[in-house]
């Protein structure tokens, strides 16, 4: 099979997306199947990978990420030769799948990773009820009712993507994640490098340091839990614009000690950093589908987390970890409380954590992917006969 992964943005940029399109790439193309990444130019970057195809386009930022609303003829007539194409951003790899495939018989695949209502709210807050209420609104489910399968990663998101007007049949498939990494940890880091003794508890957090991770209510609850539990750290593990902002928070509730900025680390370094720790911590309600609480949960971690679509798919409550009604500050350092002092019931829900992450196993939904894959060629098999589709295609060779 020929699949066009379609992608407004790739490597080296990361993200959630672009860790599942590289993972789901690898483990499709070990299955046989020959995989395509549609994206556009980084001005810098040099891919590693084979069949990753870009085409020019418009500086967006200062970070090198490029735009554009169209592909080059090579990228068009690439795709043109795809059984299937999935589309992970739906406005302009979306609008170019429709363009490009709809009209030539090759079905589409939407996966919905990301809730673009709350994304709005966090970098455009000006601009957010337009964007959510207009732009998503109205686009949204006309964009799904187009392609030929829409996928969520959660029953959550699911939901989220019904109250945002999409009335299309949605399929729920996890977004794969390799745990071995996580499972099979041969060495983890040395606490006492970090100045932190073998009695002390460790909470971290992977991620974004963005506006949309909730950090300084994640911050305002570590503070007021290491009121109650003093030989208590916090470690994050990442970067992004918060950092120094963050910083400077923590300087002011007095707690710098006690929470460490690791910066970026490199990702095969992650698993030895989340076996030093006791639990993670996320405050974020803009996840669809964490895959930094499911590396944790593989490790063996207990999660605390806020009640929202993702997280609250993930987390079972009192079993997996703890979570939290809403963003209530008081409840969510009680949760968090608990995991600190409750030893046994931490080390369980840990247990019980990493047998739970199971269904997530890249390995696992690899296989149901390619079962809706397979799914949507078939029905799509007598669009691609029609006489339609044939003038297309004939045009195409054409004029290019």
């Amino acid at each position: 099979m020929r699949i066009g992964m379609m992608a407004d943005i790739y490597k080296p940029h990361i993200s959630g997306v672009t860790n599942y399109i590289a993972l789901n790439k690898e483990y499709l193309e070990q299955l046989g199947h020959q995989v395509f990444v549609f994206t556009f130019k980084d001005q810098n970057y040099q891919d590693e990978e084979e069949n990753i195809i870009r085409s020019r386009g418009i500086p967006i930022s200062d970070k090198g990420f490029t735009i554009n609303v169209r592909y080059s003829k090579e990228a068009r007539n690439l795709l043109q030769t795809m059984d299937i194409a999935h589309v992970h951003h739906p406005f302009i790899s979306g609008s170019l799948a429709l363009s490009y495939c709809r009209r030539r018989g090759i079905p589409v695949v939407f996966t919905n990773h990301t809730r673009y209502d709350l994304y709005a709210q966090a970098y455009l807050p000006a601009l957010a009820d337009a964007i959510s209420e207009t732009a998503i609104e109205a686009f949204l489910p006309t964009f799904c009712r187009s392609v030929d399968l829409v996928v969520a990663p959660s029953e959550g998101m699911k939901k989220v993507l019904a109250s945002l007007g999409v009335d299309a049949e949605i399929a729920v498939v996890p977004n794969g994640v390799d745990l071995r990494p996580f499972q099979n940890v041969q060495e983890k880091q040395d606490r006492a490098a970090f100045g932190i003794g073998s009695q002390d508890i460790i909470l971290t957090f992977v991620g974004r340091l963005g506006p949309e991770k909730n950090l300084p209510f994640l911050l305002r609850s570590f503070a007021g839990a290491f009121q109650a539990y003093d030989h208590l750290y916090l470690f994050l593990i990442g970067e992004g614009p918060e950092k120094e902002n963050l910083q400077d928070s923590v300087r002011y509730m007095g707690i710098a000690d006690r929470v460490r900025f690791t910066g970026l680390i490199p990702y095969d370094q992650l698993p030895s950093y989340l076996a030093m720790t006791d639990g993670f911590v996320t405050a974020s309600v803009t996840e669809v589908h964490p895959l930094s609480v499911i590396e944790a949960m593989a490790a063996g971690l207990p999660v605390v987390g806020i009640q929202s679509p993702g997280v609250g798919d993930t987390i079972v409550d009192g079993e997996t970890g703890f979570l939290a009604r809403d963003e209530d500050l008081a409840a969510y350092t009680a949760k968090l409380v608990r995991l600190v002092t409750d030893r046994d019931q931490r080390i369980e829900m840990g247990k019980q954590a990493s047998l739970a992450v199971e269904k997530y196993s890249i390995e696992r939904t690899v296989i149901e992917i390619m079962g809706y894959y397979q799914k949507v060629i078939q029905s799509s098999l007598g669009r691609k006969r029609s006489l339609r589709t044939r003038l297309n295609r004939f045009l195409d060779r054409w004029i290019g």
